[in-house]
């Protein structure tokens, strides 16, 4: 159904071979690791004779096999399919509706969990008696899916029907980093009082969903996960598939966090070009060297920010992204720098939408009062040590140093 492809290979080389020379000694770069999915024999049987449904997209790979039909080969009885932001194939917009359909290949219902209802009906769960969530995340509070998660373990829990999450690394998964979400803020960008970079898989996370109830009214939701093989939190670790359709190679995921704030601004991250969210400018951006015009990507960005306008800005590229790994922080350098740029042309920078990215009123506070990244950073500490000692019981792998 899916075609197992590697993100932007000459980028990955690029970046495995700079790790080789840029002191990263303590991250390894594993190629051995095991998802939860290419398990099979642990789950298989659990599924035996049960009626199913699988929340999953393009990631959702056995080997080079999509879960789906590996799933029909064994024999399990899948009655229906639940897709995310961007849809089954991966091939909607950022914040598209993502319309019910039904699979070509398999025939199978498809019941999009980005549109009207982001959380199953009971309807839709009536006869079930598993769901199986498997999904690749890159571990950034804005990344819908574990939103997705939060949603179907609730739904799961409503209707007593088990969750069976099928684990997969986190590729951010080695530093936590951002403000911690203000709940008074809580959004499909975020949900619950994590950082923005949290570095924990989606097993990971469902266990803390149950664990802290955060579901409505405290209700348990009946989890299984099937954990990763060989995986620690300081793995490197490669995807073989793209996210979504604008985390086209391991530099955007790597950089994704940090230029990611940008969405909750007039600043363009690059959507409608060949490098989303590992560039980013704006028409009247100065002093800048880089240049880059939006156009209409269907698939990945139909109505990109500053569509046909040249837009100045920046490439930070590979040495960008090794650095955020090297250091294990985002960078707010450059969100302060382009306020500052069109701030002084009299720009209005801030939408509404930023407080959602960054989870927070108080970010763009201390962006506008002037505070410098180190002040900045310092307002996250209390907050990320609280999280992180709440993080610790429910962590399946060996964490980083």
């Amino acid at each position: 159904m899916f075609k197992h492809k590697f993100l932007n290979i000459i980028s990955i080389i690029v970046l495995l071979t700079l790790f080789g020379f840029t002191g990263c000694e303590k991250h390894q770069i594993k190629h051995h690791i095991i998802t939860g999915a290419n398990q099979t024999g642990l789950y298989a049987s659990l599924l035996s004779s049960k009626n199913v449904a699988v929340v999953a997209n393009q990631t959702s790979l056995v080997n080079q096999t999509h879960l789906v039909d590996t799933l029909l080969r064994l024999h399990i009885a899948v009655k229906k399919i639940f897709c995310p932001e961007h849809g089954f194939r991966g091939t909607g917009d950022a914040g598209e509706k993502i319309q019910n359909s039904t699979d070509t290949k398999t025939g199978l219902p498809i019941i999009s969990l980005h549109g009207k209802n982001k959380k199953p009906l009971p309807s839709d769960l009536e006869g079930l008696d598993y769901v199986i969530f498997d999904i690749q995340d890159v571990g950034v509070r804005f990344y819908t899916y574990i939103a997705t998660l939060q949603y179907v373990m609730e739904a799961c829990a409503e209707n007593n029907v088990e969750l069976l999450v099928l684990d997969r690394p986190n590729p951010n998964g080695f530093y936590i980093d951002g403000p911690v979400l203000d709940t008074a803020n809580r959004s499909f960008l975020g949900l619950n009082p994590v950082p923005l970079v949290y570095a924990m898989t989606i097993g990971e996370m469902a266990q803390m969903i149950n664990g802290e109830s955060w579901l409505t009214n405290g209700i348990k939701c009946r989890l299984h996960v099937i954990p990763c093989k060989n995986y620690n939190h300081d793995s490197l670790y490669i995807l073989p598939v793209k996210p979504s359709p604008n985390l086209q190679t391991m530099a955007a995921i790597y950089l994704y966090p940090s230029l990611g704030l940008f969405e909750g601004t007039v600043i363009s991250c690059g959507r409608g070009t060949t490098h989303p969210f590992e560039i980013y400018g704006h028409p009247k951006l100065k002093n800048t060297s880089y240049s880059y015009t939006p156009v209409s990507i269907p698939g990945a960005s139909k109505y990109p920010k500053f569509k046909n306008q040249k837009c100045y800005g920046y490439f930070p590229g590979n040495k960008a992204a090794i650095n955020i790994v090297e250091k294990k922080q985002i960078n707010l350098q450059w969100l302060i720098t382009a306020y500052k740029n069109l701030h002084e042309q009299g720009i209005a920078f801030f939408t509404p939408y930023f407080t959602h990215h960054a989870g927070t009123k108080l970010l763009q506070k201390q962006i506008e009062q002037n505070l410098s990244e180190k002040e900045i950073r310092k307002s996250w500490q209390k907050d990320i040590e609280k999280f992180k000692i709440i993080r610790k019981k429910y962590l399946l792998y060996p964490d980083f140093e």
